[in-house]
């Protein structure tokens, strides 16, 4: 299928993995518009409908990777800010909350490529991917509460589910910035690596992932998510399901094959 022609969001593909990258360096990739937010989601439909996908990597353009929402925009009560609280609270609901409930909905494996800055909602974005690894130039905050205002993109939900709830609770009480390698010391990261090997380490990651079944990897993704909320006998009925269903792949009699013609 073709790729979305967007001008915030760059959809680019490579085999069965597909890299977006928000395109505002200018403006620190912040995620301001209804439009920007709409390119985001409409990257995800189209990776939800193009099955050769595999994984995909998120990540920004220049300096940053998101410094969050507009700060102009609040101070003047315009864009997400505008209007009454009812008119506010519709905004967010039909907005910015589209993007982690399309992230999450994604049955592929996503990473995160965390260039610079992820503050507020771009913590948040990172937050959405299912890996992340960061420059170590990136620095990291769940700032809201700097502004006076709370996590209205999901960060109370996706936070605490990365690094634990009294990491999270610290992170959102003090809306302190950290760096690099304190992500890593608290897992909100899994590596950090210079600039300029960023994106060939996420790449080589995707890659490792993308040469395995792409049905498998589906299906785990679904366990993992659905085993975050549920009761192990319910993770263990909806295990049996799908692994009758991979036993029955293509992918799987070919893993096999390839398994049992390795020598030795």
């Amino acid at each position: 299928m073709s790729s979305p022609k967007n001008d915030f969001v760059l959809y680019q593909k490579s085999s069965a993995v597909v890299t977006l990258t928000l395109n505002r360096p200018d403006e620190r990739n912040a995620l301001s518009t209804q439009a920007q937010w709409d390119e985001l989601v409409n990257c995800c439909a189209a990776v939800r409908a193009d099955e050769s996908v595999k994984v995909v990597i998120l990540t920004g353009a220049g300096t940053a990777f998101s410094a969050g929402g507009n700060v102009k925009d609040m101070r003047d009560k315009k864009g997400i800010a505008a209007g009454t609280p009812y008119q506010i609270a519709q905004g967010y609901a039909g907005g910015i909350q589209r993007i982690p409930l399309a992230l999450h909905q994604l049955d592929v494996p996503t990473i995160a490529a965390v260039t610079g800055a992820a503050i507020g909602a771009g913590c948040d974005l990172a937050c959405m991917c299912d890996i992340r690894i960061a420059s170590d130039k990136a620095k990291f905050a769940e700032s809201f509460v700097k502004l006076g205002i709370i996590p209205g993109d999901g960060g109370a939900w996706l936070l605490q589910r990365a690094i634990g709830y009294q990491r999270a609770a610290e992170l959102s009480f003090t809306g302190d910035t950290i760096d690099a390698q304190a992500a890593l010391a608290i897992g909100l990261v899994t590596r950090v690596v210079a600039p300029e090997a960023l994106m060939p380490a996420a790449t080589e990651l995707a890659e490792r992932i993308a040469a395995n079944s792409g049905p498998a990897l589906r299906m785990a993704k679904r366990l993992l998510r659905q085993a975050q909320t549920s009761r192990l006998d319910e993770t263990l009925q909806l295990s049996a399901a799908l692994q009758a269903l991979a036993h029955h792949t293509t992918e799987h009699d070919a893993a096999l094959a390839a398994f049992f013609a390795r020598p030795g």
